[in-house]
């Protein structure tokens, strides 16, 4: 499959961050700037959780390298720089870029003579998480390379895999015999070994990640290839509890998906399709057999069959970390192979899991978000101030200006509906595009044209999948192709003052399954929450709904701290009168706002018990 060309948005004074971008006359996107909601929720991230973080901190264990056991420090300052590089590239705040300058060089300093720069000492190499920190440390070093061009960056990159080689390299320790999960934490150090190989052409950072590669399909380690089209949660079944956190575990979520982002890098340079294939394959076992309706999965940070068991209980559900890497790689899936599913699923979990990992102020981040139940904050890690999911999922929200409007085959993509504006190079000519809507809350879109010369070029607007009869208009007249899963191809010269207007019929739509029901309206999952006093969120009801499956609900004030609200009267509870049950105005909240104030006396509820009816059920 040809690569496409895709260029991120959001990136500063043109310096684009593929060399496919150099692709001559494709347009190139030079700015994007996401206001609204969403774009609250993004200032609020960089100001309160990424800004503050004491990046000394971070660095320290690096200066220290005593560990010995199953500490991940290694990780946090790898995965702080990622996000704040990205937040920088969103922002161009002049602070955090010399606060990512100076973590950077406090990092260099630590980096050993022989190239090792991590928190285990000599004799506790390779064990628990050495690897994995290496490959954080790796992706930022290159990450702020591309940023800045420093070279000492590039030098230590170098250094650290050119010493992980001689230890895990050919004809040493097979990687999955080290770390964590069938060496997959340690395997998914494939990504920054390709990407050193894209910045220096060193055909032996190549041949290592193919040996990478090779290595985690051997038997005796997770074997990513050869049971790619396995059911993920029975491909090492684990028997006892005690073995969970253990190496026989091949379930854990964030490490797997993390390895294949390995071989999507692996699979654009070498363009060995068994890779793409591979990705594919997994990708629908997750969507079909694991993302719930919010969008993310996993419980206990493992894959579970969660789909089909979401209306339960779990136990650590939905943790930040596994929907950023979800996320993660829908986008690397989207850049190569253009298919429309894969924005659809990041809108998804960008609008229900993602926001509603944040707290209402903006804070701080949850490390896990049921779909049932409170949400509540997490002490730092391994003795660090923040934990995991703190420090990653900055990067999430990163990630959505640059998955908003992108370019792939000359084509400008719209993948996102909230209040932006995008700034593009047509050619010598600068285009700007701004959108005006109250998506998702309402379906009205409007996208308008901004440039001092006519510019010809494709744009490419999402239809999600469940936006059957949108209508899509240029300057009032309907175009065709607006095809519900697909891009609306919208080819002309463009000019000043042109207007492009999508409707979305915003209908809300009944779900159900194992006895228990949701709502659901255009991207977004509704929940109950008992802030609205409107009675108990885990009561049984009946919600009313035509035989289409569509809920007639009416939009009310959204209380404070919450996005977007509902109401609608249901026959609730288990007892009749005359054979009537009685009715109840209950409310719903978006997902993303529900218990966001972290109240550990809150409780919300997305799915909720149907009361069965033995008069109208089919089974009697």
């Amino acid at each position: 499959m040809k690569l496409r060309f895709w260029i991120c948005a959001a990136l500063l004074a043109g310096a684009l961050t593929t060399a496919h971008a150099a692709q001559k006359g494709a347009p190139q996107i030079q700015s994007v700037r996401i206001n609204g909601y969403v774009g609250d929720r993004i200032d609020k991230c960089i100001e309160h959780v990424t800004m503050p973080v004491d990046v000394d901190r971070l660095v320290q264990p690096f200066r220290a390298q005593d560990e010995t056991q199953n500490r991940w420090q290694g990780e946090f300052w790898g995965k702080w720089v990622q996000g704040a590089i990205a937040s920088y590239r969103y922002n161009g705040d002049a602070a955090l870029y010399e606060k990512i300058k100076n973590s950077v060089d406090l990092m260099i300093a630590t980096q050993l003579p022989d190239g090792y720069m991590g928190n285990y000492d000599k004799q506790h190499q390779l064990q628990g998480w050495d690897v994995w920190g290496r490959k954080y440390t790796t992706l930022g070093l290159l990450k702020w390379y591309d940023l800045s061009g420093d070279k000492k960056a590039l030098d230590a990159a170098c250094r650290l895999i050119n010493y992980t080689i001689t230890q895990i390299g050919p004809g040493a320790t097979p990687v999955y015999k080290t770390g964590c999960y069938k060496g997959m934490a340690s395997g998914s150090i494939l990504e920054p070994v390709v990407m050193l190989y894209n910045a220096t052409k060193n055909p032996k950072y190549l041949d290592f990640a193919k040996h990478l590669a090779q290595s985690l399909d051997e038997k005796g380690g997770p074997q990513l290839i050869t049971l790619a089209d396995t059911r993920l949660d029975r491909r090492f079944p684990v028997e006892e509890p005690d073995m969970w956190w253990s190496n026989e575990n091949g379930q854990k979520a964030y490490e797997m998906m993390s390895c294949y982002v390995g071989f999507l890098e692996l699979y654009k340079v070498t363009g060995e399709k068994r890779y793409l294939d591979a990705v594919e394959a997994v990708m629908k076992h997750i969507m079909d057999e694991e993302i719930n309706i919010c969008g993310s999965g996993a419980a206990s940070e493992c894959w579970f069959g969660g789909k089909l068991r979401q209306t339960e209980p779990n136990c650590d559900a939905m943790e930040t970390c596994v929907t950023f890497t979800w996320m993660q790689i829908n986008e690397r899936l989207l850049q190569i192979t253009g298919k429309p599913v894969y924005a659809e699923n990041i809108e998804k979990t960008t609008f229900n899991a993602l926001i509603a990992s944040m707290k209402c102020d903006g804070t701080e981040i949850v490390k896990y978000t049921p779909l049932d139940g409170f949400r509540m904050g997490a002490d730092g890690q391994c003795d660090m101030p923040l934990h995991c999911c703190n420090a990653n999922g900055p990067r999430a929200f990163a990630m959505i200006p640059r998955y908003a409007y992108c370019v792939q085959d000359g084509a400008v993509e719209v993948n996102m509906f909230t209040p932006s504006e995008a700034t593009i190079k047509v050619g010598k000519e600068m285009v700007k595009l701004g959108m005006t809507t109250g998506y998702p809350a309402s379906g009205n879109v409007e996208i308008a044209v901004e440039c001092k010369k006519k510019a010809a070029f494709p744009l490419k607007v999402r239809i999600p999948a469940w936006a059957e009869g949108a209508d899509v208009q240029v300057n009032g007249v309907s175009v065709n192709g607006a095809v519900a899963g697909q891009y609306c191809v919208i080819n002309r010269e463009w000019n000043n003052g042109d207007k492009v207007t999508v409707d979305f019929e915003m209908s809300a739509r009944l779900e159900k399954l194992n006895g228990f029901q949701a709502i659901v309206r255009g991207p977004i999952t509704l929940a109950r929450d008992n802030r609205f006093n409107d009675g108990h969120v885990d009561e049984a009801c009946i919600i009313p709904a035509d035989k289409d499956g569509k809920v007639e609900l009416k939009a009310v004030a959204a209380p404070k701290d919450m996005w977007m609200a509902y109401e609608l009267v249901v026959p609730v509870g288990t007892y009749g009168n005359d054979g009537q049950m009685p009715k109840r105005t209950i409310h719903l909240c978006d997902f993303a706002s529900a218990c966001n104030d972290w109240d550990f006396n809150g409780r919300c509820r997305v799915w909720l018990p149907r009361t069965v009816e033995v008069r109208f059920d089919p089974r009697r």
